[in-house]
């Protein structure tokens, strides 16, 4: 993890970052259960699982944002922030043992005219 300081005239459209691999865990499951509350069986059960289209768990969607986002995290610009993250969809199920990259694109550029700094 390093800092590196990008300002908005050095980027450029459509720059792409991908991030190294993460493999998904069966803990990852147990752990993010625990801090959500969500224990659906579509995510703990896997003899309920196997009845099912996917014929196994699948992982929770907010789980799966949570870590391609943490794996962005290799390179902090103190100078930058993140939007978008409303337009947030699942389009494939993530399973135990699969692994997830991130791809960070520069989609457009403007100035921001809604922020709100306040405490």
């Amino acid at each position: 993890m390093y800092f590196k300081s990008t300002f908005f005239e050095d980027y450029q459209l459509q720059d792409k970052r991908v991030t190294l691999g993460r493999t998904i865990t069966e803990t990852d499951f147990v752990v993010h259960a625990g801090h959500t509350g969500d224990f659906f069986p579509h995510h703990m059960d896997a003899e309920w699982c196997a009845t099912q289209p996917f014929k196994q768990r699948i992982a929770h969607g907010t789980m799966i944002f949570s870590i391609g986002i943490g794996l962005t995290a290799s390179e902090i610009n103190p100078e930058a922030m993140s939007k978008g993250y409303d337009k947030l969809r699942f389009i494939k199920p993530v399973f135990i043992g699969d692994t997830i990259h991130s791809t960070v694109t520069i989609s457009e550029k403007g100035i921001a005219k809604d922020l709100n700094m306040a405490p």
